[in-house]
Formats: C-alpha cells, sequence, structure tokens
C-alpha cells in the first residue's frame, strides 16, 4: 500500500484544495492529511486564517479523499509523522516548490501544480469569497509579491498585467497564473489590484482601477503630488472602495509596538525624530538612470518620513532639503529636515551613500532607538537617564512584509476606513505633499 501525505491550512475550503486532495489521492492508496493550527500558522507567517481548526477538519474529511486527518502543530513534525506513519510520498502544492526538497531523504516528495482562477467553494455554507488578486507591473517588488499573497487566507492571485506584453507572459508562466493584453480584461478578472509599475505610471493605473470598480493596494511612492493624492482618495471614497498606500513599515506588527510606546508617555513628551535609511544601488538601476523619478527620496524617502508624521502629524510649518547629486543630476543622498510647533526632525535616505541606518525618537524622559533595519521593525531599545536602565522589545517581521498590508487590506473590506489607521489618508496625502515639494527644487545641490 502506498502512503501519501499532505499538508494545508485548507481556510475557506475552495477548489483549488479540493483539487489538490484529488490528486494527492491519485498518487496512492491511503491519503493522511495534516491540518495546521491557528498557532502553527502564526509561527510560520500564515495570516487572516478565518475558519476555525474543527470547521477546516470538516472540510476536508466533507472531500471524501482524506482516508486519516491528524493535526499540525509544530515545525519539525512533517519529518516526525513520515517515519511515524511510513509514507511514501509527500505532496504539497507549487506554491511550495524547492521548500520540502530536504524530504527527499526520507520519502518521494511530490509538487502538486496549483489551481488556477480560484473563485468559490465547494462547500454551500461558505458566507465569504475569496479576493481576486491582480497585479500591475512585472519588476522586483512583484515578484515579490506572489509568495506573500500565497500566505493570506481569503486571497488568491489571478493575474497580472503589463502593456508589454512579452514581460507579463514569462512573469505568468513563472508563477503559474494568468495574463491579460488587455487591461479591460485585466479590471474584469479581479477584485483588488496591485499597483507596483514605476512611479509615473501610478495615478493612471489607480484611477483606472478605481473607475472599474477594483480597491486598490498601491506600492509607494503611490502618487508624487498633493493634489493627484487628494483627488484618488476622494474619488475611492466616492466609489466606495479601500485605496491603500503600500509603505510596509506602516503595516509591521514591531513598528505599531513601537509608535505605542513613544505615545504612550514612557519617554515623555517627544521633541526630535532622526531616521535614515541607505542602500547601495547599482549604477545602472533604474533609481540611478531615471532622470525624471529616480533618486534616493524617491525610492526611500515614504519610510524616513512615516515615523515623523505618524508621532509629530501632518501640519509642519516648515520643511528643507539638502542633497547631495551624482554627475547625472540625481538626488544620491539626501536630508530633510522638519519644524514643529514643539518639535522637530531629520530624515535623511540615500542610493549612493551609505551611512548607519536607525531610527531615534527623543523624549523628554528617554529616547527610542531602532536599529537598521528598523523599517523591518523587529527589535527596539528604551533608554534612560540612567544608561544601566534598558527596555527591550522585540516583534517577528516575516517575509517582505507584503502579507501584513494585505491583512489589513482585507480587514478594511469589513470595517471600511475605520481600519486604515495604520496609514492614514491625511499621511499619505502629506508624504504626496513632501515629495511635491523636493521634486520642485526646493533643496540645494552641494
Amino acid at each position: 500500500m502506498v502512503k501519501v501525505i499532505t499538508y494545508g491550512t485548507f481556510d475557506l475550503f475552495h477548489e483549488g484544495h479540493y483539487r489538490l486532495l484529488q490528486r494527492a489521492k491519485a498518487l496512492g492508496d491511503y491519503l493522511i492529511v495534516g491540518v495546521t493550527t491557528e498557532a502553527y500558522d502564526r509561527t510560520r507567517g500564515k495570516l487572516n486564517v478565518i475558519d476555525s481548526l474543527v470547521t477546516r477538519i470538516e472540510n476536508v474529511k466533507k472531500t471524501g479523499f482524506a482516508d486519516e486527518v491528524i493535526i499540525e502543530e509544530t515545525p519539525g513534525q512533517k519529518f516526525s509523522d513520515i517515519k511515524k506513519y511510513h509514507i511514501d510520498i509527500f505532496t504539497v502544492g507549487s506554491d511550495w516548490v524547492g521548500q520540502f526538497d530536504y524530504l527527499r531523504d526520507y520519502c518521494k516528495v511530490v509538487y502538486i501544480e496549483r489551481t488556477k482562477n480560484i473563485s468559490s467553494t465547494m462547500l454551500r455554507e461558505r458566507s465569504r469569497r475569496i479576493q481576486r488578486f491582480g497585479i500591475i507591473g512585472t519588476g522586483r517588488i512583484a515578484e515579490r509579491a506572489v509568495p506573500e499573497v500565497t500566505l493570506v487566507s481569503g486571497i488568491n492571485v489571478q493575474g497580472v498585467y503589463n502593456p508589454h506584453t512579452d514581460s507579463a507572459k514569462r512573469f505568468a508562466e513563472k508563477w503559474s497564473i494568468d495574463y491579460y493584453e488587455k487591461k479591460e480584461d485585466f479590471f474584469d478578472a479581479v477584485d483588488i489590484v496591485y499597483v507596483a509599475s514605476p512611479h509615473e505610471t501610478h495615478y493612471g493605473y489607480i484611477r483606472a482601477a478605481l473607475e472599474h470598480g477594483k480597491h486598490v493596494l498601491c506600492e509607494k511612492p503611490m502618487v508624487l503630488c498633493r493634489q493627484e493624492a487628494e483627488e484618488l482618495y476622494g474619488y475611492a471614497k466616492e466609489k466606495g472602495l479601500i485605496l491603500y498606500e503600500g509603505v510596509k513599515t506602516a503595516y509591521c506588527p514591531g513598528f505599531s509596538k513601537l509608535l505605542g510606546i513613544a505615545c504612550s508617555g514612557t519617554i515623555g513628551s517627544i521633541r526630535n525624530v532622526e531616521a535614515c535609511f541607505t542602500k547601495l544601488e547599482k549604477k545602472e538601476s533604474r533609481e540611478l538612470t531615471d532622470l525624471r523619478y529616480g533618486g534616493s527620496f524617491t525610492e526611500l524617502g515614504s519610510y524616513v518620513t512615516l515615523p515623523v508624521l505618524k508621532l509629530f502629524g501632518t501640519k509642519y510649518e516648515k520643511v528643507s532639503f539638502d542633497t547631495i547629486r551624482g554627475t547625472n543630476g540625481l538626488d544620491l543622498f539626501t536630508r530633510a529636515s522638519f519644524r514643529y510647533p514643539h518639535g522637530m526632525a531629520s530624515v535623511t535616505c540615500g542610493l549612493g551613500v551609505k551611512s548607519e541606518g536607525r531610527l531615534l525618537i527623543a523624549g523628554t524622559r528617554g529616547y527610542i532607538v531602532a536599529e537598521a533595519p528598523w523599517w523591518k521593525t523587529a527589535y527596539f531599545e528604551v533608554h534612560y537617564e540612567n544608561p544601566g536602565e534598558v527596555e527591550k522589545y522585540s516583534e517577528r517581521f516575516l517575509g517582505e512584509g507584503l502579507r501584513y498590508e494585505i491583512s489589513d487590506l482585507l480587514a478594511s473590506l469589513d470595517a471600511g476606513e475605520k481600519n486604515d489607521f495604520k496609514l492614514t489618508r491625511e499621511e499619505s496625502v502629506a508624504m504626496a505633499g513632501i515629495m511635491e515639494k523636493f521634486l520642485a527644487g526646493e533643496n540645494r545641490k552641494i
């Protein structure tokens, strides 16, 4: 008898789950299905699980494919189960290709091709439908999106659009999704649009998506002028749609914890914020060759201005810029200085100059410091006048961070604007206004 084992969350049970179990059963004579607990899902980065463990187990049983159902609770359990149940074949979906090759030493490993275009459950009692996620753009950011989406329950990557069809086709083949040659067909096929295209195209794609009644998650910077941001948010509200700007730090659990402590009075009244984010890009990269929309501030400015706007608000009295430029005129390193009625801030970002990146929040009783990469806030410390008095905090940051943005967006579909506090409309509009001031030339060449 050939024994097969597979694992999964099986939340919001749908056609893709059904077909995976059907194909897994066809690989052998006896199929064991491991269903993950909520606690284990959290440890492996799976977010937004909706159905209870009992419901998910019952849904697996109803298919009739599982000869035995077990519960997966801990890392390393797969190896133990293979030995315990004398497994011949381990199988999971093709989303995990390569991840479980280490098990080949103990049994055969088979990756089953994923089911495209998941749209409905096999169970009549399901009250929610799976959101279809469409990607515009096929660059580095888009490449990171597909694995992140698979770790959020209730959503499925439907397809991709790029006016350069060859690029869209290659992307779709790599990730086993659909590609669309026409924007109209793309919009008709999705519920949520993720804009991961070059900066200057964001406004047009967002506007078109909203016109077609689609919710939008757009990579930072969403747009590069205040008027466009106000217009798009106003239009989204008018249409009853969700519009999110994807500054990953804003949705990071550790950053939310940091803000909570900073604003709790623990360090007194906040008087100064310093934030720095630098990385060295290749000279031929888009960021250092796009003479109109490239440079360090358009690329990284959203990250460093975020803590300033969250802690001091959007009503700054003054902002000024100092810039070091390359031979082609693009900014390699920029410092923006903000003045508020009761505080000040200095933020720096660079693509051609490397500096120690950290976030420092200074108050009247102490200060908070988060070292690089603070924009993926996983650890920070609170210091006081007594140098021996230090409080340490940590929080997990999983993957690329996009899963947190998507999870919050799905929550917003239920809660509406009540759930936009992590990055508010006013903060996003203020970011666009700051970008506009910088691009207008309010800076000094050094």
